[in-house]
């Protein structure tokens, strides 16, 4: 970019930083010096120059550019946080400004130091002696344990790096990229050594050492609170957890709690009497928010905390909220039963209609999760008077759909379309659009159920009506037939009977028989014939 438009600030600024943050503090200084040649009012060039001579260690300049900076653009946070630390940085290398005099004298000057740290940067330098060997200049050897404090987690790098240095077949070799060893072992440690000094004049380590003398002091102070300070920490911290959690940061709630929860455990029984009683409810908080975050197992176990604590310290309302808090987790990840267990547990200890109400309701729900509709509905009905007790509409509403959804699932679907019905009408009542809307479409489909109900029926009882009517014309053709059976004899009967009489007359006329004898045989003949009808009856 500076290729295409040299001596632009905004880039060269951009570079100086870059240059910083790769420790090149010379190279930053010139670019940031060069951004500003044009325009000595541009914020970002004073503060990357402030920036750079604060890394130098040169406080002092720093705080002027910094206060430049500030005084042009006021709205910027950077200038004032600058000024402070360059301020907090001079106080620690010379004391409190009260404390030195200053003597006018002729040959008085101000002298950067940007030339004293310069020679430091050269201070380590890579000399070859005659029998090709790595040393390094000798220098003041600082305090082991001053250097372990300055460089904290930095001192075992570079006591690493020193042991390296006394590898001569390594410090003679090169990288792939060709660069000696020894080069970087050497730049590393005097990069260390640099920051180091950087790191004693921003805060020297009597500065460390007062400042961790404060800090004890401030906890000695702290600890030894009054009663009203600790009641009004307590109360200050137990309303800021409530709020964050109310207000979707479960995250901030949590880390506070436990804070919270860290100094609490620190005080005594006789600065916090009721103590084991307020571990418990932040045990509880702590669960709250973790559920909230999703972390099921983590709840669950602050959760059971808070339920030994109240049951070891005989709390029982720490002991119900507990059961309700452990009985939500269970319902969240799905273990209904556990849920229910533990909500049953609670029931004694519910004080008012609207927590049996809630209570009751959350068992009938997990009830009907686990298909079992006819506990349900029970429990629904539960909850559905205790919310009449309470005259709480809205809870009316939930125990209503929760009965009709267990009627649905028993296929009762008049009652749940009945009850369905109700629940519109007390949606509509406390104006829950949410809750209209669901309820229309379960009454859809419970109203489509029973329409196909309905319709089973009727083809089932079709079908048996059709199979009445096979029966009946069988029966009637079984009668037709035995009728004409009978004809059939009947006709039979009377042709055998007219024979008879024809045999008769004819054996009348052959012999010639008197008028009597005929009238006898005729008689005869009809006496047999009787014979006969009767047996045939």
């Amino acid at each position: 970019a500076l290729k295409l438009r040299a001596g632009d600030k905004h880039c060269l600024a951009a570079r100086s930083k870059c240059y910083l943050k790769l420790g090149d503090t010379e190279n930053s200084l010139k670019d940031a010096e060069a951004s500003l040649r044009n325009d000595k009012t541009f914020s970002k060039g004073l503060y990357q120059k402030a920036e750079t001579l604060y890394t130098m260690g040169d406080f002092e300049f720093a705080l002027v550019f910094y206060h430049r900076g500030h005084r042009l653009r006021p709205e910027l946070p950077k200038f004032r946080l600058g000024i402070e630390k360059s301020q907090e940085a001079i106080v620690n290398c010379i004391g409190s400004p009260s404390s030195v005099k200053l003597e006018n004298k002729e040959d008085l000057c101000f002298i950067s130091r940007q030339a004293e740290n310069k020679k430091a940067n050269q201070k380590l330098q890579i000399k070859l002696t005659k029998d090709q060997k790595w040393t390094r200049k000798q220098e003041p050897v600082r305090n082991p344990k001053t250097e372990r404090q300055l460089l904290g987690e930095l001192y075992a790098d570079k006591a690493y790096l020193e042991k390296l240095l006394k590898d001569e077949d390594l410090m003679e070799s090169s990288t792939k990229e060709g660069i000696k060893v020894a080069d970087l072992v050497l730049s590393g440690i005097s990069y260390l050594d640099t920051r180091s000094e950087f790191w004693q004049q921003q805060k020297p380590i009597y500065a460390r050492v007062r400042e961790r003398k404060l800090r004890q002091q401030r906890w000695i102070r702290d600890k030894k609170r009054k009663p009203a300070e600790v009641g009004r920490y307590i109360v200050k911290s137990m309303e800021d957890i409530d709020m964050l959690l109310a207000g979707d940061s479960p995250e901030e709630s949590c880390k506070k709690a436990e804070r919270v929860l860290k100094t609490i455990r620190g005080w005594s029984d006789d600065e916090v009497p009721n103590k084991n009683e307020l571990i418990a409810n932040l045990h509880s908080c702590i669960g709250n928010a973790q559920l909230e975050m999703g972390q099921m197992e983590a709840a669950l176990r602050s959760h059971k905390m808070d339920l030994e604590l109240a049951r070891q310290n005989n709390l029982p309302d720490a002991v119900s909220r507990a059961l309700d808090n452990i009985g939500r987790v269970y319902a969240r990840i799905g273990k209904f039963q556990q849920a229910i267990d533990t909500w049953e547990e609670k029931i004694p200890m519910a004080k008012s209609s609207l927590e049996k109400t809630w209570l009751f309701h959350e068992i009938g729900r997990c009830y009907l999760e686990l298909n079992k509709a006819e506990a349900a509905q029970n429990y629904g009905e539960k909850s559905l008077q205790s919310a009449d007790e309470e005259g709480d509409v809205e809870w009316q509403l939930h125990a209503t759909v929760l009965v009709a959804q267990a009627q649905v699932k028993l296929k009762d679907y008049w009652s749940a379309v009945m009850n369905f019905e109700k629940a519109l009408e007390k949606a509509k009542l406390i104006h829950n659009e949410a809750a209209q809307k669901a309820i229309i479409i379960a009454l859809d489909d419970v109203s489509k159920s029973f329409i196909e109900e309905l319709n089973e029926r009727r083809e089932e009882t079709t079908v048996y009506s059709l199979k009445d009517c096979d029966l009946s014309s069988e029966s009637i053709k079984d009668d037709n037939l035995e009728k004409d059976r009978e004809k059939s004899e009947q006709s039979t009967e009377n042709h055998e009977d007219e024979k008879q009489k024809e045999d008769a007359k004819t054996h009348r006329e052959e012999h010639g028989g008197n008028k009597e004898g005929g009238n006898e045989e005729e008689k005869e003949s009809e006496g047999e014939k009787g014979r006969r009808g009767g047996e045939q009856e």
